[in-house]
C-alpha cells in the first residue's frame, strides 16, 4: 500500500490524511463542487473533483470514486464514516477493482447492515438481544400480524427500520391503538431514507444506557475489544456527547460486554474496525442493539484513554498485519475522556442547521484538549452535508477533571458568522445529573423539554451597553443629510438604536 484515496470529506478526511502522512503514505482527496476550498482538499497530496455538491452526484458515486483511484494510481481506499462507509456494494466494488478496502469484508457489512440479520447473528453467538421479531416485516404483512407480534413482545415497544439508523424509521408505541399508524410512519420514513421500507418490532427498554464496545479484528483470527464508551447523551436518538469509561460499568460487566462483542465479531468473520452497541438496563442487564461496520465518529475518546491510533491500525490490518495490541491495554482505561460534537446548528431554534461562512474560528488548546476539525475561518458550511464542525475532546486523570477541562475548552472556543452548539454544551456540562453521570438515552430530550424554549445564552448588560454606544457612534458619524431626510437626528435615533440592540442581542446569542 502506497497511496490512499479518502472517499469522504470534512474532519474525518482530515483525520485519515494525518494518519497516512505519519505512515509515509501518499493521500488523495476527493471533493464536490462546494468543497473545492475545504481543509481536507488542501492537506492531501492530490485532490480530484468528483461532481456537484449533492452527495448522490459526488460522494455517493461509487463509479467516480473508483475511476478516480485508478486514474491517480491509488492502491487503497478508506471510506471514513457516513456516505458509503457501510455500503457493501462499495466495499465489494473496491476489491473487485483490485484495490485494498480499508474496512471490513462486504459480506460482514451486508449481514450486520440488516438489523434483523444482526440480531440473529448475535443470538447464535450466545449474546442476549432485546425481545422482538427476528425477520423483517414487509409491506405485505397485514396489521393483524403486527398486532399479534406486538402482544407477544409486550408494550411499550419500538417499530424500527431494518436498514439504516440514527433514529430514522423508528417509532415508539405505547398501546395497541398506536401500532398501525406507527408502522405506516416508520415504513414511509425508512423507505425515503434508506430505500428499504422493511421494519421490525422490538421491546422498548425503559431508561437504558447506550454502551458500545469498540473492537479491532485482523485477518489472522485475533479480535481485540476495547474499554466501553458511554453514549447515552442523545437528542432524538442522535449521539451528542460520548465518554469513556462509563461510570455505570463495573469491571465484571466490562469483561462480560467485551467478551460478548468479540463473540459477535468472530461469529460473522469480521475484520478491521467495528463497534458493537448495547443497551444496558437499570438492573445491569445488557442487550445487543446493532453493529456499526466502520470507524465511529467518537473513536478519539478511545484513543485518548488507550494511547492507540485506531486509524493507523485500520491501515495496518488492511495491509495484512497482525494485531499486537495487548488485551489489557485495550480494556484498561488510562484516565477519562469526553467528546462533544460541535455542530453548525442553532440550539435556540430547534437545532436547525446554520449554514454560512465562518468569519472567525479559534479552537481551544492546552492540557488534555484535542479538537478534530475540518473547519477553518473563511470556510463556507454547506447545506448539503452533516453540519459537524469539530469533535472537541477533553482528557484528564478522572471524570470530574475531564468535565472541568471540557467546560474550560468550551469557554475558549470561538466561532463567529454561524450559530453553533457550543452554548448548548456549555449549559449541558453544568447540569447536576450530567455531573454525576445520572443519565439515560432519553435524559437529554427530557431535559430540553423542561427548558421550554429558553435561550441557552442571554444577552448581557455589557452587550446592551455596547449596542447603545455603537448606535450613538453610527448617528454621530452618519451624514447630516441622512438624519435630516428622516426628520432629524432625534427621529432617526430610535430606530437605529433599536436595530443595533437587536444586532447586539443576536451576536450575544451566537
Amino acid at each position: 500500500m502506497n497511496k490512499v484515496l479518502i472517499a469522504n470529506r470534512g474532519e474525518i478526511a482530515v483525520r485519515i490524511i494525518r494518519a497516512c502522512r505519519e505512515m509515509s503514505l501518499a493521500t488523495v482527496a476527493v471533493y464536490s463542487e462546494c468543497d473545492r476550498a475545504a481543509l481536507h482538499v488542501r492537506l492531501a497530496d492530490e485532490a480530484f473533483a468528483i461532481g456537484p455538491s449533492a452527495p448522490r452526484e459526488s460522494y455517493l458515486r461509487i463509479d467516480r470514486l473508483i475511476d478516480t483511484a485508478r486514474r491517480c494510481g491509488a492502491d487503497a481506499i478508506h471510506p471514513g464514516y457516513g456516505f458509503l462507509a457501510e455500503n457493501e456494494a462499495f466495499a465489494a466494488a473496491v476489491r473487485a477493482a483490485g484495490l485494498t478496502y480499508i474496512g471490513p469484508p462486504a459480506e460482514a457489512v451486508a449481514l450486520m447492515g440488516s438489523k434483523t440479520a444482526a440480531r440473529r447473528a448475535a443470538s447464535r453467538a450466545g449474546v442476549p438481544v432485546v425481545p422482538g421479531t427476528e425477520t423483517a416485516l414487509g409491506a405485505d404483512v397485514p396489521d393483524a400480524d403486527f398486532a399479534r407480534e406486538a402482544e407477544r413482545i409486550g408494550y411499550p415497544l419500538l417499530v424500527k427500520a431494518v436498514a439504516g439508523g440514527g433514529g430514522k424509521g423508528m417509532r415508539t408505541v405505547s398501546d395497541p391503538a398506536e401500532l398501525a399508524g406507527a408502522v405506516r410512519a416508520a415504513r414511509s420514513e425508512a423507505g425515503s431514507a434508506f430505500g428499504d421500507s422493511g421494519v421490525y418490532l422490538e421491546r422498548k427498554v425503559i431508561q437504558p444506557r447506550h454502551i458500545e464496545i469498540q473492537l479491532l479484528a485482523d485477518h489472522h483470527g485475533t479480535v481485540v475489544p476495547f474499554v466501553e464508551r458511554e453514549c447515552s447523551i442523545q437528542r432524538r436518538h442522535q449521539k451528542v456527547v460520548e465518554e469513556t469509561p462509563s461510570l455505570a460499568v463495573t469491571p465484571a460487566l466490562r469483561q462480560a460486554m467485551t467478551a460478548a462483542a468479540a463473540a459477535v465479531a468472530r461469529a460473522v468473520g469480521y475484520t478491521n474496525a467495528g463497534t458493537i452497541e448495547f443497551l444496558l438496563d437499570p438492573s445491569g442487564h445488557f442487550y445487543f442493539l446493532e453493529m456499526n461496520t466502520r470507524l465511529q465518529v467518537e473513536h478519539p475518546i478511545t484513543e485518548m484513554v488507550t494511547g492507540l491510533d485506531l486509524v493507523r491500525w485500520q491501515i495496518r490490518i488492511a495491509r495484512g498485519e497482525r494485531l499486537t495490541i495487548e488485551p489489557a491495554q485495550a480494556v484498561t482505561p488510562r484516565g477519562h475522556a469526553i467528546e462533544c460534537r460541535i455542530y453548525a446548528e442553532d440550539p435556540d431554534n430547534g437545532f436547525l442547521p446554520s449554514p454560512g461562512r465562518i468569519q472567525m474560528l479559534r479552537a481551544p488548546s492546552g492540557p488534555g484538549i484535542r479538537d478534530d476539525s475540518g473547519a477553518t475561518a473563511g470556510l463556507e458550511v454547506p447545506i448539503f452535508y452533516d453540519p459537524l464542525i469539530s469533535k472537541l475532546v477533553a482528557w484528564a486523570e478522572d471524570r470530574p477533571t475531564a468535565v472541568a477541562r471540557m467546560r474550560r475548552a468550551l469557554s475558549e472556543y470561538v466561532v463567529s458568522g454561524i450559530r453553533t452548539t457550543i452554548p448548548f454544551f456549555t449549559w449541558l456540562t453544568t447540569q447536576p445529573d450530567f455531573e454525576t453521570s445520572a443519565f439515560h438515552t432519553t435524559y437529554l430530550d427530557e431535559l430540553l423539554a423542561a427548558r421550554n424554549g429558553r435561550p441557552f445564552v442571554e444577552p448581557s448588560a455589557e452587550a446592551e451597553n455596547l449596542a447603545a454606544i455603537a448606535a450613538a457612534l453610527q448617528i454621530a458619524l452618519a451624514p447630516a443629510s441622512a438624519a435630516l431626510a428622516g426628520g432629524g437626528a432625534a427621529a432617526a435615533a430610535a430606530p437605529v438604536t433599536s436595530h443595533w440592540k437587536t444586532q447586539a442581542r443576536a451576536e450575544a446569542l451566537r
